[in-house]
């Protein structure tokens, strides 16, 4: 039961996503949550090394996709920015949303892989969808109400994955 919330990859933030690596194990595209994944939480602007990290994933030949719960003219605005399509109303974790970015990107799903920094939304839909998932920290600690009710029950998953990969959990509640 649990499986299904556990990420393949578990990392700090876009910049340690090892790109290189997941080319030489065939991945050739990302689908990517938008709010503390891309950007802050209801923002629109996007960090530096965030805007680098995608001039990365560009070099390195990957395709993205964003794909967000949020409504389309915010997910729509940042995806523009980016230069990179969007899914938006995603109703995250159902697989549909995910499916279709596979689609937009004309990528198999073991090909591609799904990052974002919630568990019971992107991790949990990406493993059910099939791809390979990355969980990051999140960018910021301001978020949508609901998504702070999220993170209690997040909180002791995240502890027990943590746990499992031998990672320290002494920072756990930042």
């Amino acid at each position: 039961m649990l499986k299904i919330l556990y990420p393949n990859l578990y990392v700090d933030s876009l910049r340690d996503i090892p790109l290189e690596d997941l080319k030489q194990a065939g991945k050739k595209a990302f689908v990517l949550d938008l709010d503390n994944t891309v950007t802050e939480w209801n923002s629109n602007e996007i960090r530096e090394e965030v805007s680098q990290w995608f001039l990365s994933v560009r070099q390195h030949g990957f395709k993205a996709c964003i794909i967000s719960n949020n409504g389309e003219k915010r997910v729509e605005t940042v995806a523009r920015s980016l230069d990179i399509p969007f899914i938006s109303r995603a109703g995250k974790p159902r697989r549909g949303s995910f499916r279709k970015a596979l689609i937009l990107m004309n990528t198999a799903a073991e090909e591609t892989a799904v990052i974002g920094d919630q568990i019971f939304t992107d991790i949990m839909g990406g493993n059910r969808a099939g791809l390979f998932t990355i969980l990051v920290v999140p960018i910021a600690s301001r978020e949508f109400f609901g998504t702070k009710i999220s993170r209690l029950f997040e909180y002791f998953v995240l502890k027990h994955i943590k746990k499992n990969l031998g990672i320290d959990d002494k920072n756990l509640e930042d």
